[in-house]
């Protein structure tokens, strides 16, 4: 593969991954959020957005090494899992902060669980480089699910 080609799926991994991270940007907490009982552990308002700009960096890292080192024969199989749990990724802050509806929410962050552990194992069998950059994201979206859980038991 030319360092072109490797460069332009570099590219348009990262821009399919902040238009997932648009969802984000479009419904922040607010003053609904501010309001609410917290559980401990809760981490200051800023840590969000490093951590969240650091995941999805090294989320479009994981898939265009996938993409690079996959076979031709088995992108679509490595590769569909990272697709859907970016969507799913892309519902949680609309649910959660645009609509508030933290059970909503809690069932579409455990089914992105769900998929960034299957994406982890796909990538896993073609790059283990790539797998290990979504161990973070994987450890995050675990930690965000104790915190979305407690705040809707909290607040309920």
């Amino acid at each position: 593969m030319t360092p072109t080609r490797s460069a332009l799926i570099l590219l348009g991994w990262l821009a399919l991954v902040m238009l997932a991270a648009l969802t984000g940007i479009a419904t922040p907490p607010g003053a609904w959020y501010a309001g609410l009982s917290k559980p401990p552990f809760t981490p200051p308002n800023l840590a969000f957005p490093i951590a969240w700009t650091l995941l999805y960096l090294l989320m479009a890292l994981a898939a265009w090494r996938a993409t690079l080192e996959a076979p031709a024969a088995m992108r679509w199989h490595t590769l569909w899992p990272f697709v859907a749990q970016l969507a799913a990724n892309a519902l949680w802050s609309p649910l959660f902060f645009g609509l508030h509806w933290m059970g909503a929410a809690l069932a579409v962050l455990l089914l992105l669980w769900g998929l960034i552990l299957l994406t982890l194992c796909r990538f896993a069998a073609v790059s283990r480089p790539a797998a290990w950059l979504l161990v973070p994201y994987l450890a995050w979206v675990s930690y965000a699910a104790y915190l979305n859980a407690a705040t809707w038991w909290l607040n309920g």
